[in-house]
C-alpha cells in the first residue's frame, strides 16, 4: 500500500480495502465504508465479512487503526503490532490479522473452503 498520496479518509479507506482484497482474495467480501470524516480529523470505519465466518470492523481515527470481530453491540479486539498508519507495515498487519482470525475458526471449516 502506497501511503504517500493518500490524503483523504476516503483514499485511506479504499487503500485498506484494496490491500485486504489483494492479500485475502476470496476470504474477504462485502466491504462497507462508513463514518468518513476529514475535518476536524480523519476517521472512518470499514465493515467486511472474513472467511464467511466473522464480520470484522476496522476503525481508523487520527492515524491509529485496528480491527475487531463485530458481535452486534459488542466487539472483540484483535491483537496487532501495527498501530499507526504512517508507521505501519501493511504486510505485517495483514499477516497478523490472518493469524488472529484463523486461530478462532475451526480447522475443519477452513479446510472445507480450501483455506487450510
Amino acid at each position: 500500500m502506497q501511503k504517500d498520496n493518500l490524503t483523504t479518509a476516503k483514499d485511506k479507506a479504499k487503500s485498506f480495502t484494496k490491500a485486504m482484497r489483494e492479500y485475502f482474495g476470496d476470504r474477504v467480501d462485502n466491504f462497507s465504508i462508513y463514518n468518513l470524516m476529514d475535518t476536524p480529523h480523519q476517521t472512518f470505519s470499514i465493515d467486511f465479512q472474513a472467511y464467511k465466518y466473522f464480520i470484522i470492523t476496522l476503525g481508523y481515527d487520527r492515524g491509529s487503526f485496528g480491527c475487531a470481530i463485530n458481535y452486534g453491540k459488542s466487539n472483540v479486539s484483535l491483537e496487532n503490532s501495527q498501530k499507526w498508519f504512517d508507521e505501519a507495515d501493511m504486510n505485517i498487519f495483514l499477516k497478523e490479522l490472518e493469524q488472529q482470525l484463523e486461530l478462532r475458526i475451526p480447522d475443519k471449516f477452513l479446510g472445507f473452503y480450501g483455506w487450510k
